[in-house]
Formats: C-alpha cells, sequence, structure tokens
C-alpha cells in the first residue's frame, strides 16, 4: 500500500494488482444485494413465469452465478477466484424483485466483487427479459451486506449503520 493507502496505485500512480502472496488463505464469504423496482402487475408475471421470454427468474439466476465466476475478467485489478459456491437468490420485494449473491471461496482474498458482480448481472438479466412489460423499471441499492474471513474480520452493513465497524 502506498502512503495515501491506494492499494492499487504504485509510488508512482501506476496501476497494479495488489500483490496478496503473502496473505493467508482463509475461507472467505461475502454477501451482495440490490432491488429491480417494478410495478406489482410485471412483479406478479415475473415471478409466476407469465412473461413473454418464459421463465426469466432461473435465467437471471444463472446470468448471476456466471458473472460471479467471471468477475476478474470484468473488473480489472480483481483477482481469479476459486468460488466454493455461488448462491443468487431471487424474491418478492414490496415494490418489485430483490437479489441476494451470496459468494464464498478460501483464498487470500476476498469475495466481494464476486458478490457483488452477480447481483448486479442478475438484475440486468432481470430488466433485460422483463423490458417488454415495462420500460420504467430501475435497478437500484446494489450493496455490500457482509463480508468474512480475512485480516480485516467480519463486516456487516448493519452493524455500520448503527455505528459499529465490524
Amino acid at each position: 500500500m502506498d502512503s495515501d493507502g491506494l492499494t492499487h496505485l504504485d509510488s508512482a500512480g501506476r496501476a497494479r494488482m495488489v500483490d496478496v502472496g503473502d496473505k493467508p488463505a482463509t475461507r472467505r464469504t461475502a454477501m451482495a444485494s440490490g432491488h429491480l423496482r417494478m410495478n406489482p402487475d410485471t412483479r406478479q408475471r415475473v415471478l409466476a413465469g407469465e412473461t413473454p421470454k418464459g421463465g426469466v427468474v432461473e435465467v437471471a439466476r444463472i446470468a448471476g452465478i456466471q458473472a460471479a465466476k467471471r468477475t476478474s475478467e470484468l473488473i480489472p485489478m480483481c483477482h481469479p477466484l476459486p468460488l466454493a459456491r455461488v448462491d443468487v437468490e431471487i424474491e418478492a420485494a414490496d415494490d418489485g424483485i430483490r437479489v441476494c449473491t451470496t459468494a464464498t471461496t478460501t483464498g487470500s482474498t476476498g469475495v466481494e466483487m464476486e458478490a457483488l458482480t452477480g447481483t448486479s448481472v442478475a438484475l440486468l438479466t432481470l430488466y433485460d427479459m422483463c423490458k417488454a412489460l415495462q420500460r420504467d423499471m430501475r435497478i437500484d441499492s446494489v450493496t455490500l451486506e457482509s463480508k468474512s474471513g480475512g485480516r480485516s474480520g467480519d463486516w456487516t452493513r448493519d452493524a455500520t449503520a448503527r455505528g459499529k465497524s465490524g
């Protein structure tokens, strides 16, 4: 890490991939969530599999899993990780659909980006496959909910909101 704390830049300000070779391999898990805001009728049709493109929920789940597995190809400074588990939950929310992705690995760096990428791509897939039903759907609130493992330990968004760091 340079003196400014920017670990993806060297002392000359050039981009670099962080060296995690000396960090111990530990079990690491991260969970991210996001929402696709839509009308109640659209939500009902999505959850019932009654869209012009059929059962879009399972397609979005597979897209989220695949995206998490390919995060290092999409985000330039992410390390490729051997993911042990990726789980994409898709459920009704009061104002649309909620997607929650959990990613787990045993390695020397965390899986936050994999969880966030899985959630984002699942949401984008739902939007793409449902836009014929409703063009003004809105993706929002994509956020890291929790992480565990590694040097920095456990963290949850709820604990941070209550003024605790982990």
